[in-house]
């Protein structure tokens, strides 16, 4: 079956349909990474966004039931160059074909996504319609195109209940992870570590927080620009203060610069994808990072407090920053990956040994 693709500007890709038919529409962002499909589509971050995949061919190692970072996908459609039918992988269970079916994740495929990334890398960010109406026409959908917008993105991905999640070898320090649309595998670095995980959704407040007695606070990545979040600053700003040490990634990093005074602005086309390389000022060593943001934190207007331990090797832009005034650090990266190198997993570790200096001072011993 036909299916086309418009953007904002006029541009019409036609291809054939792939995944639930119908109509969708969103903003169309592209992630380069070369695997990590299955993971891509699950992440909370892109919800309200359709993904293109930069690399021509997905779908080869099939999907299964382990590598999903959400339970649902929450992303608008899905636009590839081919679409692997006959994947091969010993823990492959079913297709991504069949996958986006399941998920009524509408797709298209056989255009030129090379020429697409270029257009989006050239005029930005746009929304986008895919649709499997054979009578397509691009004047009709034009308001539409024109009004869409993501509402309250945030609240569409956080939890609605606070979450307990209990390590297999504990070694007795309680992480309460603020929840703006965290990934899965946070949860997992976490519990792997020995941590128990207690997961709360992005509105809890500072005084419920403090009633579940963390040794150590995380703010989770998440969708949308930050802006959108202002109603939360002044709680993060509380949770800043407290002492108790905390470590924010992505949207959550963004969320803590806004709530110490700086601003952020929104990227042309955005950092997505598993290959994005990031400076360590301090170790003086560059990592390969997984990203998915749209925003950025200004370096101009940053807390006198705040020293930016991280920088982007492709723009420049502020990838990371420690608070010298409290035991506060913020990625706007992944160290987590999934999907992505895990070269940054350093910092989980690095976050915990702050935490149990903490730990051992508040209780007298651990």
């Amino acid at each position: 079956m036909k299916a086309f693709l418009a953007l904002q500007n006029g541009e019409i890709f036609e291809g054939v349909s792939v995944g639930a038919t119908g109509e969708t529409i969103g903003e169309i962002v592209f992630d380069t990474g070369m695997s990590g499909y299955q993971e891509v589509l699950t992440d909370p971050s892109f919800v309200g966004q359709i993904i293109t995949m930069t690399y021509p061919l997905i779908g080869n190692y099939g999907v299964n039931s382990q590598d999903n970072e959400a339970k649902k996908s929450k992303c608008k459609g899905f636009v590839v160059h081919e679409i692997c039918d006959e994947p091969s992988n010993f823990r492959c269970e079913n297709t991504i074909d069949h996958y986006l079916k399941e998920n009524n994740i509408i797709g298209i495929q056989g255009i030129d996504t090379r020429k697409l990334t270029k257009i989006l890398r050239s005029a930005g960010t746009m929304n986008a319609i895919i649709s499997t109406n054979q009578n397509f026409k691009f004047e009709d959908n034009i308001e539409k195109l024109n009004n869409y917008k993501v509402i309250n993105p945030v609240k569409q991905v956080s939890t609605k209940e606070i979450i307990y999640n209990k390590p297999e070898n504990p070694n007795g320090l309680r992480i309460v992870i603020v929840d703006l649309g965290i990934k899965q595998n946070i949860v997992r670095s976490l519990l792997k570590r020995g941590c128990e995980v207690v997961v709360v959704p992005n509105d809890t407040s500072y005084e419920q927080i403090l009633k579940l007695n963390p040794d150590g606070l995380m703010l989770s990545n998440g969708p949308g620009d930050p802006t959108y979040c202002n109603d939360i600053l002044p709680n993060i700003k509380q949770l800043y203060e407290s002492g108790i040490p905390m470590f924010a990634i992505c949207l959550g990093h963004q969320l803590l610069a806004l709530a110490s005074g700086a601003n952020t602005s929104k990227l042309k086309f955005g950092h997505r994808g598993g290959n994005h390389p990031v400076k360590d000022l301090n170790k003086d060593r560059v990592y390969i990072t997984s990203q998915n943001h749209g925003y950025a934190v200004e370096m101009d207007n940053l807390a006198k407090n705040a020293q930016v331990t991280h920088i982007n090797m492709n723009d420049n832009t502020v990838e990371g920053i420690k608070y010298l005034d409290r035991p506060v650090n913020s990625v706007q990266f992944h160290p987590e990956a999934s999907p992505g190198p895990e070269d940054t997993a350093y910092l989980f570790d690095e976050f915990l040994e702050i935490v149990k200096t903490y730990a051992r001072d508040k209780k007298g011993s651990l």
